[in-house]
């Protein structure tokens, strides 16, 4: 793996356009700027597609939807794709009500979509098991994730990652696996959000979606598991993560990574956030 991306993304200072869920929309833009990108969350009809012109990857989170929402991310994806930008897709929520559902279908159809990112229930939806979602928290879905994760990747042409105790990447027949992070991810909202956000950030400077998925996953959960010693709770812990991800070396990482390349071989990743 080419942890140096780390640094790619701190020169290059890529400028990542959000149309996001309003939750979590400050902790996106501060994990990007962090990482020492440029974020930029510009959801109106009227300049979305003009501000994906300009910039360097495109994320999509159907967390806070509206219809007025999914036709301004339709135009930004389409201009993205235009201009040959990485478009990831957080399915947050998917499998909770049809409405989401529905979403997911127009995007992925209408327009192109490079990195599909969910938890296990949200791929599994996806990709077509019988998967149900508590809200946007990960629900039951029977089935093996990594079999479910190919398989979408392989229909959609696009990267499938499942954020989970041991996060899934797929990218046609290639899976690795990433098993970096800490329970106290599971204590705070966003951080499946900011997981999305720091997968394009990596996209924007990396042309092989697999790679830039697992590193931009392994920066962001390495620098979880830094910043969670000796923190009291869940808000201190996102100051501290924020602060890590700012701080966060090439060595940090290289010491810390636990990512694995499993293509080919059987076995399945369980949920964890």
């Amino acid at each position: 793996m080419n942890y140096a991306l780390l640094e790619t993304v701190r020169s290059q200072k890529p400028l990542v356009h959000h149309l996001t869920n309003w939750v979590t929309i400050y902790d996106c833009a501060a994990l990007v700027k962090a990482f020492g990108a440029s974020p930029v969350m510009a959801h109106a009809r009227e300049e979305a597609a003009d501000m994906a012109r300009l910039a360097s990857a495109l994320v999509l989170n159907i967390g806070t939807l509206t219809s007025e929402f999914i036709e301004a991310m339709l135009l930004a994806a389409r201009a993205a794709n235009a201009k040959g930008i990485p478009v990831v897709l957080d399915a947050c929520g998917a499998g909770a009500t049809p409405y989401r559902d529905h979403a997911c279908a127009r995007l992925l159809d209408e327009a192109r979509i490079d990195l599909i990112k969910g938890n296990a229930s949200e791929v599994g939806r996806l990709a077509g098991a019988a998967a149900v979602t508590r809200g946007v928290d990960a629900g039951e879905v029977g089935g093996d994730l990594r079999a479910m994760a190919t398989r979408l990747s392989q229909v959609r042409q696009a990267t499938v990652v499942v954020t989970g105790r041991i996060d899934i990447i797929a990218s046609g027949s290639r899976c690795l696996l990433v098993g970096n992070g800490c329970d106290l991810m599971g204590s705070v909202v966003g951080t499946g959000c900011m997981a999305a956000s720091a997968i394009g950030t990596f996209a924007a400077v990396c042309p092989d979606y697999a790679e830039a998925a697992a590193v931009g996953l392994c920066c962001f959960e390495v620098a979880a598991e830094l910043a969670a010693a000796g923190q009291p709770g869940p808000m201190a812990f996102k100051h501290a993560l924020i602060d890590r991800c700012a701080s966060l070396t090439v060595t940090d990482v290289e010491r810390l990574a636990r990512i694995e390349d499993v293509t080919g071989q059987p076995g399945a990743g369980g949920p964890r956030r």
